[in-house]
């Protein structure tokens, strides 16, 4: 992981942060996201109905979503940070589906780094990309605060 003083933060638009280790999707991880968010649609969860007509389950887009946070722990760390808000996301597409079992990871690039009350904020751009995948399953603009501690 790459520790980066938060001062020098603004030092590093433009340019790719880092790239996060590899993770697998499992079934048991589509499975908690589908009962913590209701959302229970037989392409996630019905293993059997999902191979027949699509070659198997693949996880929700809103969890690949979910773990930018996850992935990106691995990948950079600002050093005197006091706490950090997610703001916003200005754009997000999935772009190609995460089938059960395979693996992702994510690439960063911060985009912009304006002071803002007395911290940052940030815009940086997720892409979370499927091994063996051309397409990434999502790119993402996601905006975020971080003050110095």
């Amino acid at each position: 992981m790459r520790e980066v003083p938060l001062a020098e933060a603004p030092t590093l638009v433009g340019q790719e942060l880092g790239v996060s280790d590899w993770l697998e999707m499992t079934q048991d991880r589509v499975n908690r996201f589908a009962d913590a968010t209701g959302d229970h649609q037989w392409i996630h969860v019905d293993i059997e109905r999902a191979t027949k007509e699509l070659g198997g389950p693949i996880a929700h887009g809103y969890l690949v979503l979910s773990l930018i946070p996850f992935l990106a722990r691995n990948v950079i760390a600002y050093t005197g940070v006091g706490r950090g808000i997610n703001y916003g996301s200005n754009k997000v597409r999935f772009t190609n589906t995460v089938p059960v079992g395979s693996r992702i990871r994510m690439r960063i690039k911060m985009l912009a780094c304006e002071p803002r009350g007395g911290g940052y904020q940030l815009t940086n751009q997720f892409t979370i990309e499927v091994e063996n995948e051309e397409r990434p399953a999502c790119v993402a603009e996601v905006v975020s605060l971080i003050y110095p501690a």
